[in-house]
Parts: structure tokens; sequence; C-alpha cells
């Protein structure tokens, strides 16, 4: 990565790329940028992920505010939900015009 002028390589941070690919649908992460600030990973976001315009939403986090789980932490995250089905409606039948449920 080239010398900018808002800064040197050793103080850019690493942000995550979130794309909205249209209206009403989700922001999906789609990779990471190294910029200087938010205005900067922004501008580098849209230009690395969006150049054919396939978005019409971008955001771009800090990579140091993500908070994630552990893998080892997983059985003790995700396993107590297994004893409330009322939260996996797997015994609904769906009709055939809904679609992507």
């Amino acid at each position: 990565m080239n010398q900018q002028t808002s800064g040197t390589t050793d103080t850019w941070q690493l942000w995550e790329v979130f794309v909205r690919p249209g209206p009403g649908l989700e922001h999906k992460h789609c990779g990471s940028v190294h910029a200087a600030d938010a205005e900067q990973a922004l501008h580098m976001a849209r230009e690395v992920y969006t150049r054919r315009q396939e978005g019409d939403s971008i955001w771009v986090v800090p990579s140091a505010a993500i908070t994630a789980s552990a893998p080892v932490a997983k059985g003790e995250l995700f396993e107590p939900a297994a004893d409330k089905i009322y939260r996996h409606p797997t015994f609904y039948q769906l009709p055939e015009a809904v679609n992507h449920m």
C-alpha cells in the first residue's frame, strides 16, 4: 500500500466493510480495507467493493470495535436455545408462495 497524504500505512487501521445490495435487503460483510479514518475507509470501500454499482449503502466499522464470540464458547451461547422449540418453527407448513424463508 502506498503512503497517502492523510497518514502513513503505520497509522492506518483495519475497517470491516458491509454493503447492502438494494433497498429492503440487509447489509452483508464483503471484506476489509485499511484506512486512516472513517471517511477514507468509506471512499476506499466504495472503490473496492461497489465499483460496478453493486450496492446502495455501505457501512464501514473499525475492526477493533467488533466483539466476536470464541468458537469454544459455541455450546454455552447456542445450546440453551435448543430446548425452546418455539424459537425453531420447523413444524409450520409454509405456503408455496413464500420464498426465501
